[in-house]
């Protein structure tokens, strides 16, 4: 068994054949999907996902991409999103300093605020970093304790180093499968095993061999593949591993 922690089933490339793609990922061993929100209105799609398929649970939040209009009134909305049968997380949220889409006080604000959600609901958090390690880091540690998983990680070994110390999750995508991805691949195997999700980000970082192409969650074969490789396991064990802590984290039956 295996399990997609991190899609967007939800995404209008998926509109034609949506039931399709899941049952040919079912039929790939996938047997669970997390669906993303990333702005509230793919927050409510992604409930309404879960609520038509038995296999899809939905996390809500705001990408720091639309940090900009995380008002008052957003996060109000977001909460009671956040109160939906199956919703199991909060985000993504986090920073992004690469595109930087959203003014980084913002990011920062909407980050907290939906940080101080999962808390109070008692949801696991789903953060995406990119080029803000630090003040990634820095604002998590001062919610702290805080359930979190770092969703398409792609920072250096003291950013892995940091975040495991904190205790938090590790999630790796079909970008690791990359020709020139030598440094993920040695972050992976810093990772460890107890500590270790996969995701597929689909419809994003198709593997290799199907770059250009839609990421579908059967491609988290693959991947775990590529992962059992790495760490010198079976795929047996890495597949059992990986969905043994997808459930812990999420709570999963």
């Amino acid at each position: 068994m295996l399990i997609d922690t991190h899609c967007h089933l939800d995404f209008s490339v998926f509109d034609t054949d949506r039931s399709l793609v899941i049952q040919r990922a079912k039929s790939a061993g996938v047997f669970y999907f997390i669906n993303i929100g990333a702005t509230l209105e793919s927050s409510a799609a992604s409930c309404g996902l879960a609520d038509t398929y038995p296999e899809v649970y939905a996390s809500v939040g705001v990408h720091p991409h639309d940090a900009n209009d995380f008002d008052s009134k957003a996060e109000s909305q977001l909460r009671e999103l956040a109160k939906k049968n199956k919703v199991i997380a909060i985000g993504e949220t986090g920073l992004d300093y690469y595109r930087t889409l959203s003014n980084p006080d913002n990011q920062m604000q909407a980050f907290a605020k939906q940080i101080q959600l999962a808390k109070e609901l008692d949801l696991p958090l789903v953060v995406h970093s990119r080029q803000a390690e630090n003040e990634v880091v820095r604002i998590l540690k001062t919610f702290m304790p805080v359930r979190a998983v770092i969703h398409c990680f792609s920072g250096d070994e003291n950013f892995l180093k940091e975040c495991l110390e904190c205790g938090f999750y590790i999630s790796y995508t079909c970008n690791l499968t990359y020709k020139k991805a030598q440094n993920l691949r040695q972050m992976l195997q810093l990772t460890p095993l107890d500590r270790l999700m996969l995701e597929t980000d689909a419809p994003y970082l198709s593997p290799e061999g199907f770059r250009g192409k839609r990421n579908e969650p059967l491609q988290i074969k693959l991947l775990a593949e590529e992962a059992s490789k790495i760490k010198d396991i079976s795929f047996a064990e890495l597949a059992d591993k990986t969905t043994q802590n997808a459930k812990l984290f999420f709570g999963l039956q």
